[in-house]
């Protein structure tokens, strides 16, 4: 076999391994979904069967129906929405002008932010819980939406500020002084300019504020007493029993119906989910 003839069958090789190891690991990602999914639709004898099946033999909306019946689903999601959403925009809001600023203008505030940034990563929730929960207390904030929400978006805005910081690096400064030498003012430089070149990042960050909101459970169990207050990933875990036992179909079925919104925001924001990404990672 000829060198060429050599060099195309390795290369045609590692693509095949590249496509096998691809495909096993959307298969790993696919799979708790999929059983999920099927386990959601089982009836109670399939489910207690000792030889479980992949798909129901029987599909069946009952689990749905006693999953709305015993628990308040929709007004828990209503809560979690409220949160994620409203969470989400204020990081974001407060982000993009921090971000610029640290990395526009260098500083031994800038560089104390970045710090803080990297410290703050490294505390666990535990840690940290019974203070946040005395400052909340004094705050009367505990047992309230709104003082969850300041909780994810302090616990957000860090790990934001570093994926905007890439961004903000990536659009070059010439662009600015072009604005600038054009009469444009720094804040229309900023609007005109700068802000819609950040889209991607903007999209990215908005992204990752929602769906840590969405799922967070701990602060959210610890903070909010009231059933009325409580977001969908507390009330998932009144299909525990006392003993800890699941009530599997259930439970499944308002799993199903919690990931749906963060389904649909992936879905939504796909595409400029993943230039984002890919923006950041080559340019930052």
């Amino acid at each position: 076999m000829s060198t060429a003839g050599s060099l195309r069958a390795k290369r045609a090789a590692g693509r095949t391994g590249q496509y096998v190891a691809l495909l096993a690991y959307l298969v790993f990602l696919a799979f708790p979904l999929l059983w999920l999914v099927s386990t959601a639709f089982k009836p109670p004898k399939e489910l207690g069967s000792i030889d479980p099946t992949w798909l129901p033999k029987t599909w069946t909306l009952e689990n749905f129906r006693v999953a709305f019946d015993s628990q308040p689903l929709l007004h828990a999601a209503l809560n979690s929405l409220i949160v994620a959403v409203s969470a989400a925009v204020i990081t974001v809001t407060i982000a993009i002008p921090a971000a610029y600023a640290m990395v526009r203008y260098k500083s031994k505030v800038s560089t104390a932010g970045t710090g803080w940034i990297l410290l703050s990563q490294m505390f666990p929730f535990v840690l940290i819980i019974i203070p946040l929960f005395l400052v909340l207390k004094n705050l009367h904030l505990i047992n309230s939406i709104g003082g969850l929400i300041i909780v994810y978006v302090v616990w957000n805005l860090p790990f934001s500020l570093w994926m905007l910081q890439g961004y903000v690096k990536a659009v070059p400064i010439s662009l600015e002084e072009a604005a600038a030498m054009d009469g444009a003012s720094r804040f229309r430089t900023l609007v005109s300019v700068v802000f819609p070149l950040l889209t991607p990042g903007l999209v990215a960050t908005l992204m990752f504020s929602f769906v840590t909101a969405w799922n967070e459970f701990f602060f959210a169990l610890v903070l909010l007493k009231s059933p009325e207050n409580q977001t969908m990933s507390v009330i998932l875990t009144r299909f525990l029993g006392a003993e800890g036992v699941a009530d599997l179909g259930p439970l499944a079925a308002a799993s199903v119906i919690a990931m749906i919104p963060s389904l649909l925001f992936f879905a939504l924001l796909q595409r400029r989910l993943v230039s984002g990404m890919l923006a950041g990672a080559v340019k930052g």
